[in-house]
């Protein structure tokens, strides 16, 4: 049986259970937050990759990307960044909004990330991604963290090279998503490769990529031994998935939890609706439905009225009409099975 999950500890902030939030665009904003913090279960949750150009301009208390609620604690902020220039004003920011963790994007693998040199392209440019690190562990104390793919191809030297480098540099800890850059989320991810990196660094090591359930993590730490798990899509089809893993894998006493799908979708609009301008609503349930959906056999259904609605208000009623229907057949199976 193995060893529970053990906390990890970074400059002082103790992230306890390892269990981390991915950063997702469209998604990791304060009403997905708050879902996970009610759940329980999470270590670290994270903001949406923030571009440092415009952290400047952004306002915390009305900003989409910014908004957070007393209760989102520990919050890593993601910087997308391919130049070393705007670190120093971006860092001051994140202090000024109260960052408890930086992390540096290096994993995103979008073409519009990309066509900028952010992303996942500074693991082909290792010159620039050590001045970013250099200058962003000159500019703060917090917690400087990393988030990287396998890299463009298969090639230990240079994955150990640059995971070294970050090392060397003051990155206090690295996340490994274990595909290569061009590889989608259908393929399996390279797990074993995170042991790789582990063998390289001394410290602290965690593993994304393809955690939907509880025997995924147990499958992922055991071809990884990493020190800790990050979940991104499986948390949004899923948001007590934190709280399943920690409570097997972590030794957390956390109470097992009760699960109604209509109540947390409803929950999460409602949060929308507290949080965020008309304007932004509609756009992020889509989001947040297109992978909570995937809870349903039909689910497509789902997705599908509230892709084409045209407000929250008008989602929300076909959502409703679709967890009614939904009911009635499963009343139906039920009988049938009887």
């Amino acid at each position: 049986m193995r060893t529970p999950l053990q906390p990890i500890h970074l400059r002082g902030l103790a992230i306890d259970p390892p269990l981390f939030l991915a950063p997702m665009a469209g998604l990791t904003h304060t009403a997905f937050r708050q879902m996970i913090v009610n759940f329980g279960g999470c270590g670290l949750l994270s903001t949406e990759m923030l571009s440092e150009k415009r952290l400047p301009t952004e306002t915390p208390a009305i900003s989409p990307y910014l908004i957070r609620t007393v209760g989102e604690q520990p919050l890593s902020y993601q910087l997308l960044t391919s130049t070393p220039d705007e670190i120093p004003r971006a860092v001051e920011m994140l202090h000024r909004f109260r960052a408890d963790a930086i992390d540096i994007n290096m994993g995103c693998p979008a073409p519009s990330v990309g066509k900028f040199g952010a992303g996942s392209s500074l693991m082909d440019q290792p010159q620039v991604a050590r001045s970013i690190v250099a200058e962003a562990r000159k500019s703060t104390s917090l917690p400087l963290t990393a988030k990287i793919r396998l890299g463009a191809e298969l090639n230990e030297g240079k994955l150990r090279d640059f995971c070294v480098m970050l090392q060397d540099e003051g990155i206090d800890m690295i996340s490994v998503h274990a595909r290569l850059k061009h590889e989608p989320f259908s393929r399996q991810p390279r797990w074993s490769w995170i042991s790789k990196v582990k063998k390289w660094v001394a410290i602290p090591v965690i593993a994304n990529g393809g955690i939907f359930t509880v025997l995924d993590a147990k499958a992922c730490l055991a071809a990884s031994g990493a020190d800790g798990l990050m979940l991104g899509r499986g948390a949004a089809i899923r948001p007590w998935l934190f709280a399943e893993i920690s409570r097997e894998l972590c030794g957390s006493d956390i109470a097992a939890p009760e699960v109604s799908l209509q109540a947390v979708y409803v929950r999460f609009i409602d949060l929308l609706d507290l949080h965020f301008k008309p304007e932004h609503r509609i756009g992020r349930l889509k989001e947040f439905t297109h992978y909570f959906a995937k809870n349903y056999q039909f689910g497509h259904h789902l997705a599908m009225k509230v892709q084409t609605s045209q407000s929250v208000e008008e989602a929300r009623e076909r959502a409703e009409r679709f967890f009614e229907q939904a009911e009635i057949r499963v009343g139906h199976a039920n009988a049938l099975g009887a």
